[in-house]
């Protein structure tokens, strides 16, 4: 390379810059002819981790799982047209889930852009694809403006409600040679940005006053770094506090006070009709959390959520706080510890027994099961990462029973999409190389990404796989069963996944009793290579009562009149 060509410096070397100023170490993708320029600027600069991922789909989940279990930026770079097509899926539950992730993708050439002339990997419309897909979809439209709109994507990327940006950048855009300018942002301190935040004294008093409160804490808890606030507040307060999927980490579940992820059964709906004030922190209140809306809340609620469309979109609220959970209930905490209030003793012995007969009765349905949830608490460590796919026995109690102490340690599927869990794995254990990731994955969804289960091989991850194998798509079976009396294309044909898990480097094993999977766990966690746990379901036996879906879901696909 020439001295000219080491001192020119180029679009790609300008977004480069901008990711290792936003102290990105790590990038997830698949390299192209419409990408090659940025892999090799992040080549050349030299800090930045690559991680060649099998699919986009995987790189962009990938992504995902790294931010969620770090709460640093993800970053996935894809290829254009089918290729930025491919992450739209994976860009959705990164969306779902609210989860920090830059998307860079290529475009075709500048000048052949919206002209149909079919430029290799052309899109018709990929920007609307990509809006469509993500949190905001940009496009430079100037080379010189890189580092302004990489800035740009990265903050939004960040801003409330947090979610994946993507940022596409023409093909002939990336090798432009452009000035090296230096880009500061001057933020001015004055009074506004040092607000206290100010609470009326009617809210502070109804805190107070209340004999039954219930906190409710969402994934809003877990982004802004809230949850020994929220710990405290719930102790000061002597509240029941109820979690959303999300928001699990946001108090050790072994607390007495914790009611959990149970917000729509029996128990906790009475306990909630009987509340006299909710405060909600950071919580979007999905529908399948609430029986599509049908749990009640109580008339007094204070809602507190960084994004202003968050009040009053599910539920409505008496007050709307709107700001970062942490820097409102630090404030929060302070002015009601200024006049005491006292826990009433009756309550939180309902709140404890409520806690106790949702767990009595969910393990009364897992049958043989219940060992394998007791094992697997036993031998992996507190501060494990539990990744979730879509599957029986995720939902049932990988969901609610297994306990969580700690935030950022539960990784879930926000959007419900099957598959995705293992790519998210791989990307929560390259950001937590100092923890053990767990995946609970059912055979169905695994197939949909299994080509990553080389990626962890390859980036020396030991990770660990249990793969729930009942043949077939489970879930769908028992709400087929309780909607129609009948099945159909839920039978499938899977692969030796042992010999498969074998031939990619895993140590890897099937077992066929509660007592063989805590001993191959236990084995797992004294390996450093990435283990698969294949759980023979047909072996071990049903569950004590089937998992029939959501509340309500089956009644919902049976004919109705409209």
């Amino acid at each position: 390379m020439s001295q000219q060509d080491q001192m020119e410096f180029t679009t790609a070397d300008a977004l480069v810059q901008e990711l290792v100023h936003a102290g990105v170490d790590t990038a997830f993708g698949i390299v192209s002819i419409h990408n090659m320029p940025i892999y090799d600027a992040i080549l050349r600069e030299g800090s930045i981790h690559l991680v060649c991922a099998r699919g986009e789909s995987g790189a962009a989940n990938m992504a995902d799982g790294y931010a969620r279990a770090t709460g640093k930026l993800g970053v996935v770079i894809t290829s254009t047209g089918t290729g930025a097509g491919n992450a739209a899926g994976a860009l959705i539950e990164a969306w779902a889930a609210g989860a920090p992730v830059l998307h860079l993708t290529g475009e075709v050439a500048s000048n052949y852009l919206g002209t149909g002339r079919g430029y290799i990997h052309e899109c018709k419309d990929q920007l609307s694809m990509m809006e469509g897909a993500s949190k905001k979809a940009m496009r430079l439209r100037k080379p010189e403006q890189t580092a302004a709109v990489v800035r740009q994507a990265i903050e939004t990327a960040f801003a409330a409600p947090s979610g994946p940006v993507t940022l596409e950048i023409p093909i002939d855009f990336q090798s432009a040679i452009i000035p090296n300018h230096s880009l500061e942002e001057i933020k001015l301190v004055t009074p506004e940005t040092n607000t206290i935040p100010y609470f009326p004294e009617e809210t502070l008093t109804r805190i107070r006053q209340a004999k039954r409160p219930v906190v409710w804490a969402g994934g809003g808890v877990i982004s802004s770094g809230a949850s020994g606030e929220v710990q405290q507040l719930a102790e000061l307060m002597g509240a029941a506090v109820i979690t959303s999927q999300s928001g699990k980490g946001s108090i050790p579940e072994d607390h007495p006070q914790c009611i959990g992820h149970f917000a729509a059964n029996e128990p906790t709906k009475k306990l909630l009709e009987k509340s006299d004030l909710l405060i909600s922190i950071g919580v979007r209140f999905r529908g399948n959390e609430t029986s599509n809306w049908k749990v009640s809340v109580p008339e007094d609620h204070i809602s507190i959520d960084a994004d202003w469309q968050a009040i009053n979109r599910n539920y409505r609220a008496s007050y709307g706080l709107v700001g970062d959970a942490k820097v409102v209930l630090t404030t929060l905490i302070k002015d009601l510890s200024q006049k005491s209030i006292d826990p009433k003793p009756a309550y939180l012995d309902e709140v404890h027994s409520v806690r106790q007969e949702l767990r009595t009765q969910l393990r009364a349905t897992l049958g043989p099961y219940e060992q394998i949830l007791d094992g697997m608490r036993k031998v992996l460590p507190k501060n494990a990462i539990l990744v979730r796919d879509v599957t029986v026995q995720a939902n049932v109690w990988g969901s609610r029973l297994f306990e969580i102490y700690e935030p950022r340690t539960s990784i879930h599927a926000s959007g419900g999409g099957i598959g995705q869990g293992l790519p998210t794995a791989i990307g929560a254990q390259m950001g937590c190389k100092d923890r053990r990731v767990v995946l609970m994955a059912g055979d169905g969804g695994f197939m949909v990404n299994v080509g990553e289960m080389i990626t962890a091989a390859e980036e020396n991850l030991p990770m660990i796989v249990i793969l729930f194998d009942d043949a077939g798509y489970g879930v769908l079976r028992n709400i087929q069963d309780a909607a129609y009396g009948r099945q159909v294309a839920v039978d499938l044909l899977s692969p030796d996944f042992v010999q498969l898990g074998k031939s990619m480097g895993y140590e890897a094993n099937r077992i066929g009793s509660s007592d063989e999977f805590v001993l191959e766990l236990e084995k797992a966690m004294n390996s450093q290579k990435p283990t698969m746990i294949v759980v023979d379901m047909e072996a071990i036996g049903p569950m004590a009562k089937p998992f029939g879906g959501p509340p309500g879901a089956a009644e919902s696909f049976k004919p109705k009149k409209m």
